[in-house]
C-alpha cells in the first residue's frame, strides 16, 4: 500500500520571521525521531501570506548522500 504525503499547518506566534524560524527548527529536530516527518520540506509563511513560504533548513545534497541540517542560506560550507 502506498502512503500518501501530506502538510500539517500548525500555526504558532512568534516576534518576527527569524524568531518564526528558530521555532521551526526547535519544532522540527524535537521530531526527529519520528521516521515519517520530512524534516528537508520544513517552511514557514505568514499566517495572512501562507503561499510566500520560508525554507527553514538548506537541504544542499553532500558528498556522502546525506542532506545539510544547517539553516536555509547559511554561511559558510555545508554539514
Amino acid at each position: 500500500m502506498e502512503r500518501e504525503r501530506f502538510v500539517v499547518h500548525l500555526p504558532v506566534v512568534a516576534a518576527d520571521l527569524p524568531g518564526a524560524l528558530r521555532f521551526a527548527r526547535v519544532i522540527t529536530r524535537a521530531l526527529s525521531f519520528l521516521a515519517d516527518v520530512d524534516r528537508a520540506e520544513t517552511t514557514v509563511s505568514e499566517e495572512d501570506a501562507q503561499c510566500v513560504r520560508h525554507r527553514v533548513f538548506c537541504d544542499s545534497l553532500l558528498d556522502d548522500r546525506r542532506r545539510c541540517p544547517r539553516a536555509a542560506a547559511h554561511d559558510g560550507p555545508c554539514g
